[in-house]
């Protein structure tokens, strides 16, 4: 847990707070089908733990509903299965929706009555905040973000060396000494955002973008300090900072004069600035926003690129973000760029919006307490991924890349992991 003192009456406070009309309707929605058990990969994984089911879950979190917020639940609270709060209990809540969710969305679309359960994930996780009980790790990565403007606390010296070194590797690569990765650039047509581990684990990511803006002529732009598009508080429960994190972005876009903002392969964050921001900050952002999927599916369709599929002869198959399709509802794009960039692209079964998690969202990654349950959920993907017979699975979220590459080792898949832009870049025709 973190260091702020524990707090159980400020999170009864908060709770009370986000218990707007329709999470009350949540909160009494659940008719116990089982419908979930079969949507969830923890509870795939874990077959014999039903603290595992998202119904049980939700049931943890609807005790406490019911003990403060029913009449019976105050008067015969054993009768009525309510729960009061006390720290025991809380802990156990951070263990089920911190420990045992994702946040993923599948079971929600799968439930018989609509039970949105991420939403009600959240809602407890944003109590847990106010409790100072939100996991160490996670919170960490938040501080990060808040306090040096990306969640790997890379400094401004080192982001400009990595970029400008960048720029002279393509250059030599392609021959072309004109070639720019241009940096706080003013009025701009994009504002390019990244994830901070492309600079400090991933720079191919950001070669790969690279090459597409330099092929498609674009005028673009990256930020010095602001270009950070993760936004680990989505997942910590905490509307205020994470409005400050997505806001960042929005403040940079306008003070550099950008056409528009561009966001990076990221589910999660392209869900937390794209769609959720405008409810954290209470308007809208007053800016174009979109994510780099739909940026190059556009180059494609407008003849800004020219593709030779058979570059990429290995059979790709195609990982969803949870965030960026069942969150955002970016889905077929992806797919239009692969099928024009590789030779042979073969689906999951189920994908798209029915296609389940890698078992890395939801903050996962970054709470090590948690990681022999990530792997064992992951089980559901691996298996996916295996039966394809794909030998390179795309995925437009770095998150989703980090967890793949573990499940890569752990269940020994023999794949390799790479962005949808770094698979597009491999198949461009340069120089005619």
């Amino acid at each position: 847990m973190n260091q702020k003192q524990v707090d159980i009456k400020a999170a009864l406070v908060k709770f009370r707070e986000l218990l707007d009309g329709k999470m009350r309707v949540y909160m009494n929605a659940c008719v116990h089908c089982g419908l979930c058990a079969d949507s969830c990969h923890y509870a795939l994984a874990n077959p014999d733990d039903p603290s595992m089911l998202p119904a049980f879950k939700i049931n943890q979190i609807t005790s406490v509903f019911r003990r403060y917020h029913t009449i019976l639940g105050r008067l015969l609270p054993a009768w009525t299965g309510s729960q009061a709060l006390d720290r025991d209990y809380a802990d156990k809540l951070v263990d089920a929706v911190f420990g045992k969710c994702t946040m993923c969305g599948r079971c929600g679309l799968n439930c018989s009555v609509g039970l949105n359960t991420g939403q009600l994930i959240r809602v407890t996780r944003s109590a847990l905040v106010e409790a100072g009980l939100v996991p160490r790790s996670l919170q960490a990565t938040v501080d990060n973000a808040i306090n040096t403007g990306n969640n790997m606390a890379i400094s401004e010296k080192e982001f400009v060396e990595t970029i400008e070194w960048l720029q002279e590797d393509l250059q030599l690569e392609l021959s072309d000494d004109s070639i720019r990765f241009p940096i706080n650039k003013k009025n701009a047509n994009i504002l390019y955002t990244l994830n901070p581990r492309e600079p400090k684990f991933f720079p191919l990511s950001i070669s790969a973008m690279g090459k597409i803006f330099q092929t498609a002529g674009e005028n673009w732009t990256l930020s010095s300090n602001n270009y950070d598009v993760t936004n680990y508080a989505l997942f910590s429960g905490n509307d205020n900072e994470a409005r400050k994190i997505s806001g960042r972005l929005i403040n940079e876009a306008k003070r550099l004069g950008a056409g528009q903002l561009v966001l990076a392969e990221c589910g999660h964050g392209f869900r937390a600035t794209r769609w959720e921001l405008a409810n954290w900050a209470g308007e809208k952002s007053g800016i174009k926003i979109i994510s780099v999927l739909e940026l190059m599916a556009n180059y494609i369709k407008d003849g800004r690129l020219k593709l030779d599929a058979s570059k990429n002869p290995e059979r790709v198959t195609l990982h969803d973000p949870c965030n960026l399709v069942r969150g955002g509802g970016i889905i077929e794009e992806q797919r239009y760029i692969l099928k024009n960039a590789v030779k042979d692209f073969v689906e999951m079964t189920p994908n798209r919006e029915q296609n389940f998690c890698c078992g890395g969202g939801g903050g996962m990654l970054s709470m090590g307490e948690y990681s022999e349950r990530r792997q064992k959920a992951g089980k559901i993907k691996a298996d996916q991924i295996r039966t394809t017979g794909a030998k390179v699975v795309a995925t437009p979220c770095h998150n989703c890349i980090d967890q793949l590459n573990e499940l890569n080792t752990h269940y020994q898949l023999g794949v390799k992991i790479k962005t949808v832009s770094e698979i597009l870049a491999e198949a461009i025709i340069f120089g005619n």
